[in-house]
């Protein structure tokens, strides 16, 4: 149920991230990075709580795509500025983290959305429309994105040349655009619920005041702007971690793609738990596109205007676990039906994903 006042942990937390992270620009201390981590949790959480409020205030299907773009916001921000602040030895930052993000949402967020969802509530429900518009988009981009820079020959390696990239980058922004004006305008009851929810509250709570909503929306911003900057500050401190542990530099990308998209998997949790499955599903699907369908030009321009190398093309491992989940995605998905079974299987793809990462 949402209140008629914005609770002051929400904006607290913000302004604690903003403190510290200017606190962090003048001074380096190993009790100061705990700090920001926790700050960053803190602000995670309180950008769920402002999105969810603009979410609520605007209605669906718009309201999940306020949350999507909000995050990818985050993710493309964090990833531009890691590529111009590091240069060519992030080269694979992009695929990496593109790659984490599509792996953490159709297994990992939808897997978890679907387990804990059915567990709860027994067999839930959603529009097969919305959903099979969904994966065909996120299909054909992921695979013009990921595995065909594998397969042209103009250059070596797993990259595009220089227009074949500009062609990838436009390619995947006007399939984004063409699926928000579906989700938006289009064939907007593809993405609403078929029948009510049950037994939610929170869907039937009286939207709050414009005024909270557009306090709320200043304070997303603030909010997604502080986990910004805060990751970029703890990202040398996340990289050395990584490689004391002896892990793979890919691990990196998934970290990344972790923080930004813990709002989103909070928020498609919530959802889930008060069976509203199809939020849950616009939630993810919408963030998925998003990831790819605005990150790729971002780093596109970057590569294209710096002239540094973008490696995009994944390893046969990659592309086996990114085939796998598109079939299981489409079978579990394929219904408009799902049962604990489903999240079980999506979760062991992403166990198997994340180990054979760490331990390739």
């Amino acid at each position: 149920m949402f209140s008629k006042h914005i609770p002051v942990w929400t904006w607290a937390s913000a302004i604690v991230g903003w403190l510290l992270f200017l606190i962090a620009l003048k001074f380096s201390h190993p009790m100061l990075s705990v700090a920001l981590g926790l700050a960053l949790g803190a602000t995670v959480v309180s950008a769920v709580h402002h999105a969810e409020v603009v979410a609520h205030r605007v209605g669906e299907p718009f309201g999940t795509l306020v949350l999507a773009l909000a995050v990818t916001i985050i993710e493309v921000a964090l990833i531009v500025s890691l590529m111009i602040s590091s240069g060519e030895t992030e080269s694979t930052l992009a695929r990496d983290t593109i790659f984490a993000a599509i792996m953490i949402i159709l297994n990992g967020m939808i897997g978890i959305c679907l387990l804990f969802g059915s567990s709860r509530h027994g067999e839930q429900t959603f529009s097969l429309y919305g959903v099979n518009a969904a994966l065909a988009t996120l299909a054909v981009m992921a695979v013009i994105t990921l595995i065909l820079p594998n397969t042209t020959t103009t250059t070596v390696g797993p990259m595009y040349s220089s227009s074949q990239l500009m062609l990838a980058a436009v390619i995947s922004l006007v399939l984004y655009g063409a699926f928000v004006f579906v989700q938006t305008l289009g064939h907007r009851d593809y993405f609403l619920p078929d029948g009510p929810a049950h037994n939610d509250e929170e869907a039937h709570a009286e939207p709050p005041p414009n005024a909270i909503a557009l306090t709320s929306l200043g304070l997303l911003v603030a909010c997604l702007g502080a986990v910004v900057l805060i990751a970029k500050q703890l990202s040398p401190t996340i990289e050395w971690g990584i490689a004391a542990a002896g892990m793979p530099k890919t691990v990196v990308g998934i970290v990344i793609a972790a923080i930004v998209l813990l709002p989103e998997s909070l928020a498609a949790l919530n959802a889930a738990r008060s069976n509203r499955l199809q939020t849950s599903i616009n939630l993810s699907l919408g963030s998925a596109l998003a990831s790819i369908g605005l990150t790729i030009p971002a780093v596109a321009l970057v590569s294209l205007a710096t002239g540094w190398t973008l490696l995009l093309g994944l390893d046969f491992k990659g592309m086996v676990l990114l085939g796998l989940t598109f079939v299981v995605a489409t079978l579990s998905l394929g219904t408009g039906r799902t049962t604990v079974l489903q999240g079980a299987v999506h979760l062991a793809i992403f166990a198997v994903y994340l180990f054979t990462t760490i331990v390739p």
